[in-house]
């Protein structure tokens, strides 16, 4: 990504908002970005018109077509911020370009929270290309404000708290192919319950899907969009995400500066 910040550019500005732009305009005018949500506008394409298909022939209910259109973009769309975030850091020390960055007047934690800002504005990009996709499947039955403002809501806690993951990960791993595929590893292995849906009917189920982050938030979206449920009956499936919200927080502030250094692991700073 951007490897030099330049000090007299914006003096006044604070070292992350510099780093945030810089690594934004890498991200999206250097082609990643645009790649990415047109491979997710595809996918949501293709996901929307058997959607719409199985509505026509009575097998999705508009409530159903939505949900899962909802589900597909809010898992994707944090599961592409993640595999970014898992890049930021030691892409850069394999393409050489960290050092430099290293060396630049800003913090060590300004260019943690940059980079997560950076990253974060993908999530940003791919929610709004999915907003079309919702209206045209939900538009008749009065649910897409509803799932958007929640799709929202539930995926920034979700996206937000795998790319700080991300880039902790990224910041330790010692090659960016073992930060892409632990990252990708832990993000798959958390969605992967959400694909068992008899998973919370039984009591451990129900405890092992509130305590997953993906699969509470998930199950959250489920019930308001889907079952029609009010959004506070069920606010105690949130209460994971935010903690891991939280606790990603608290483990950017203490270790990010420490761990940002020019080699991965236990390498020199």
């Amino acid at each position: 990504m951007t490897t030099t910040v330049e000090p007299d550019a914006a003096p006044a500005r604070p070292g992350w908002w510099v780093i945030a732009g810089q690594e934004s305009r890498d991200l999206w005018f250097g082609g990643r970005g645009p790649v990415l949500l047109f491979a997710y506008s595809v996918l949501l394409s293709a996901v929307t018109y058997l959607a719409a298909t199985n509505q026509i022939l009575n097998f999705l209910e508009q409530r159903e077509a939505v949900n899962l259109t909802l589900q597909v973009s809010v898992a994707v769309g944090v599961l592409i911020t993640m595999v970014v975030a898992a890049d930021a850091i030691s892409g850069e020390r394999e393409r050489g370009t960290f050092e430099s960055l290293l060396l630049s007047p800003v913090s060590r934690g300004a260019i943690v929270q940059g980079k997560l800002a950076a990253a974060m504005s993908l999530w940003g990009g791919t929610f709004l290309v999915s907003l079309p996709y919702l209206w045209v499947l939900g538009h008749g039955v009065g649910v897409v404000a509803g799932a958007v403002l929640l799709g929202m809501l539930v995926g920034t806690l979700l996206a937000f708290a795998m790319a700080a993951i991300g880039l902790l990960i990224s910041a330790v791993s010692s090659a960016n192919k073992v930060s892409l595929g632990a990252s990708l590893f832990l993000v798959l292995a958390l969605f992967a319950p959400t694909q068992l849906p008899a998973m919370p009917t039984s009591a451990v189920g129900e405890v092992l899907t509130r305590v997953n982050p993906l699969t509470a938030g998930m199950h959250y979206l489920q019930l308001v969009v889907l079952k029609g449920h009010s959004w506070t009956q069920d606010l105690g499936y949130l209460i994971s995400p935010v903690v891991a919200v939280a606790g990603a927080v608290v483990a950017l502030a203490v270790a990010g500066p420490r761990i940002v250094r020019l080699g991965g692991g236990g390498g020199p700073a």
